[in-house]
C-alpha cells in the first residue's frame, strides 16, 4: 500500500515541502530510503524501526521504500522521523490514510518513541500556511513557537503514539510548556546594562544616538580601555523596539540555527560579538550543508566587530557585500541558498597594534603598516559615521553620568517613527536603507544643503559612495531635529561624523 505525509526541509532560513511517501508491499524485509537524503535522514531507519517497535505497533517485515520528493532538493536533519514513521503506519494499514490529509508533520524521534524538538518549527507552520495545510503536527515543545503563525492548528504531541491518537481524534494534543525568557546574550542584549552606566562620554552620545536613529553602521576607534566596547554594548539599548514583521523574521532565523528556545516572539534586537580568529564562512554564512553566520544572526540587531584590525582580511572583506545587500547568497554543490543580513555593523579599532597612538606609540613602521592592511578601505567606507573615543579625565569619569537609554530610546522612536512614515511607500523602515536611486527624491535636501555637500566632497575627497552616505546621515540628523527638510547644518553635523573616517579610508 501507498501512503504520503507532508513535511518540510529547512533552505537557509525558509522552508519548502516534501512529500514523504512510503510503499510498503510483498517481499525480502528491507528499508530503503531515496531522494536525497544527508546521513542522519538514512540513519532515521533505525530510530524508526526501534520506535515503533517500543511504543508497541508492528514494523512490517516487508519491502519497504521511502521516497522523499522533490528528489532534487536535498534533505537535512532528524526532522523527517516521525513523519517517516507516521508514513510507515499509514502504508501498513495501522494508521487510517486519511488523518494525514491536509496536514505537516515534523518531529525527532527517540528510541523508545519520544518525540524530541528540532529547529526551523516556525519556517515550517509558515511553509504549511503557504501550502494551505490547515495542520500542524509538532513536538510539544515546539508547539508554542509553531502557533506564532496564524491559519494554522498546531498539534502538539509528545511521543508517537500520541501523535498516533491525536490523529485519529482520540486524544487532545498535549499544552505547551509555558514561554521562557531567552537567555542574556543569544538574541538580546543583557537587560541590566544602560547607557546611564558610561560615563566621560557625553560628548559622545549625540553620534550614538544618530547611528541608532538610522540605523546606521558606526566605527568607535581611540587607544584600549577608553570605553568603546562598553558603548557599542549598550547601543543596542537605544533602538526602537522590533516591529511583529522584523520580530517574526529574527525569531525565524534564531529558530533556524537552534538558538529559541523560549517558544514565543524573540523580543529583543539581537547583538552579536564574534571572536576576531572567526573565519569568513562563520562571518558570514556557509558550510555544508550552508549555515547561517554571525551576520545573519544579528539581522534586524547589531553586529559588533570588538579589534576590527585582528580579523582576518578575508573574513573582512566578505562583509562588503552584506553589508550593500542585505542580503548574503551561498552556492555549494549546485545549491543556493540566501541569508537575510540587514544589521547595524558597529565596528571599534585601536589607532596601532600597541594602542598608544599619536605620540605614546611604540610601534614600528612594519606594524603600522600590517595594522593599516587589516583595516579594508572598501569596508571602512561602508561605515557611515566615525567616533573617536579618547581618555576622559577623572573629573569626568567620577561626576560626567550619561543619559539612561530609556530618555535617548524615546528620540530615537520619535525619529524611526517619521522615517517609516515617509518610507512607507517604498517598502523602507530607516534612512540607512536607503537605495541610490531614490536618494535624492526622498531626503528633501535643500539647494544650500547640496551646494554645502558638493563642496565637502571636492574638499574632503570623498568616494561616491561616501557623498550618499553623508546624505543618509544628514536625513537622519534632520529627523532627529524634527525637521521635514535637510538643511545646510544637517550636512555639516553629518560631514563632521565621517571626515576623519575619510581620512582612514584614504590612508588604507
Amino acid at each position: 500500500m501507498l501512503a504520503r505525509v507532508a513535511s518540510f526541509a529547512i533552505v537557509g532560513v525558509e522552508s519548502r515541502r516534501v512529500w514523504v511517501e512510503a510503499d510498503v508491499r510483498p517481499g525480502l524485509p528491507a528499508f530503503t530510503v531515496v531522494g536525497l537524503a544527508d546521513t542522519a535522514v538514512r540513519e532515521a531507519r533505525e530510530r524508526v524501526r526501534a520506535a515503533l517497535v517500543n511504543s508497541g505497533f508492528e514494523f512490517p517485515l516487508k519491502r519497504i521504500t521511502i521516497n522523499l520528493a522533490p528528489a532534487y532538493l536535498r534533505k537535512i536533519g532528524p526532522g523527517f522521523d516521525l513523519p517517516l514513521a507516521l508514513a510507515v503506519l499509514a502504508a501498513s494499514e495501522q494508521l487510517a490514510a486519511g488523518t494525514l490529509t491536509g496536514c505537516a508533520v515534523m518531529g525527532e524521534l527517540s528510541l523508545s518513541g519520544t518525540v524530541a524538538p528540532v529547529r526551523g518549527v516556525l519556517a515550517t507552520a509558515e511553509g504549511a500556511r503557504r501550502h494551505g495545510l490547515a495542520r500542524l503536527v509538532v513536538p510539544v515543545a515546539r508547539a508554542r513557537e509553531a502557533a506564532l503563525v496564524p491559519g494554522v492548528s498546531v498539534l502538539g504531541v509528545v511521543s508517537l503514539p500520541h501523535a498516533v491518537a491525536v490523529l485519529r481524534g482520540a486524544e487532545p494534543p498535549a499544552d505547551p510548556p509555558p514561554a521562557r525568557e531567552p537567555a542574556p546574550g543569544s538574541a538580546g542584549p543583557i537587560p541590566e546594562i544602560d547607557l546611564s552606566d558610561v560615563r566621560g562620554h557625553n560628548a559622545l552620545i549625540p553620534a550614538l544616538e544618530t547611528a541608532a536613529a538610522g540605523g546606521h553602521n558606526l566605527l568607535l576607534h581611540g587607544p584600549p580601555g577608553t570605553g568603546k566596547t562598553m558603548l557599542a554594548r549598550r547601543l543596542v539599548t537605544i533602538l526602537p523596539p522590533l516591529d511583529p514583521t522584523e520580530a517574526l523574521e529574527v525569531t525565524r532565523v534564531h529558530s533556524v540555527a537552534g538558538l529559541h528556545a523560549a517558544g514565543g516572539l524573540v523580543s529583543t534586537r539581537p547583538f552579536r560579538s564574534p571572536h576576531h580568529t572567526i573565519s569568513a564562512s562563520g562571518l558570514v554564512g556557509g558550510g555544508s550543508p550552508p549555515a547561517p553566520g554571525e551576520a545573519t544572526l544579528a539581522h534586524c540587531g547589531v553586529l559588533f566587530l570588538d579589534e576590527l584590525s585582528e580579523f582576518s582580511r578575508s573574513s573582512l572583506e566578505a562583509m562588503r557585500q552584506p553589508l550593500e545587500d542585505g542580503r548574503v547568497v551561498i552556492v555549494r554543490g549546485q545549491r543556493v541558498v540566501t541569508f537575510p543580513t540587514r544589521f547595524m555593523l558597529v565596528a571599534a579599532t585601536n589607532p596601532c597594534p600597541c594602542g598608544g597612538g599619536g605620540d605614546a606609540c611604540r610601534c614600528t613602521a612594519a606594524d603600522l603598516a600590517r595594522h593599516r592592511r587589516r583595516l579594508s578601505g572598501p569596508l571602512l567606507d561602508r561605515i557611515d559615521l566615525s567616533v573617536p573615543v579618547g581618555r576622559p579625565s577623572a573629573a569626568a569619569l567620577h561626576s560626567e553620568a550619561g543619559p539612561s537609554s530609556r530618555e535617548v530610546r524615546e528620540r530615537v522612536v520619535s525619529a524611526r517613527e517619521r522615517q517609516a512614515h515617509r518610507l512607507a511607500p517604498v517598502g523602507l523602515t530607516c534612512n540607512a536603507q536607503l537605495p541610490a536611486g531614490l536618494l535624492r527624491d526622498l531626503v528633501a535636501a535643500t539647494p544650500e544643503a547640496l551646494r554645502t555637500l558638493g563642496a565637502l566632497h571636492d574638499r574632503e575627497g570623498l568616494s561616491a559612495r561616501g557623498h550618499g552616505r553623508v546624505l543618509r546621515v544628514a536625513r537622519t540628523v534632520a529627523d532627529l531635529a524634527g525637521s521635514d527638510r535637510v538643511e545646510t547644518e544637517h550636512v555639516e553635523e553629518a560631514a563632521a561624523l565621517r571626515i576623519d573616517h575619510a581620512a582612514m579610508v584614504a590612508a588604507v
